[in-house]
């Protein structure tokens, strides 16, 4: 079973862009405390990448910022590519099934409603790639 659900605060606005194919994926960074604390009493943070696809990612593009508060349930994907400088690495980021808005932004008066996308793509989309002009996406190790 791979299920993640994370609650925090976004880290910057989300990046939307549009495939090749035509599908809309969103990017953003979600902050989420640790649930204890250090021996000195500071809690730490955790950035996590997310990624969402189709309505999901529109919605996310259009009325997330940073500093609002989100629910993230999805799962954890880990990639494999080959950076600029020649070096193998790996990125870890979930994939965002469905994202809920659990604050108002400062120019809303009402809740936006939840996304919720099928847990698997639809054939023939290209679900698993991110935004190729960034990294190249090199054979696994």
């Amino acid at each position: 079973m791979n299920r993640i659900v994370l609650v925090g605060r976004l880290t910057r606005d989300p990046e939307l862009r549009v495939t090749q194919n035509g599908v809309s994926v969103a990017r953003f960074t979600v902050a989420v405390d640790r649930p204890f604390a250090s021996q000195s009493g500071e809690r730490g943070t955790d950035f996590i990448d997310v990624v969402v696809w189709r309505k999901q990612a529109e919605t996310v593009g259009t009325y997330m910022k940073k500093g609002r508060l989100v629910a993230v349930e999805g799962r954890l994907q880990v990639r494999a590519y080959q950076a600029t400088d020649g070096q193998k690495r790996r990125a870890w980021e979930v994939i965002g099934d469905r994202v809920e808005f659990l604050d108002r932004g400062p120019d809303s008066t009402t809740r936006v409603p939840a996304v919720e996308e099928p847990p698997f793509p639809e054939p023939g989309e290209d679900s698993e790639s991110t935004f190729g002009d960034e990294i190249d996406i090199g054979e696994p190790f």
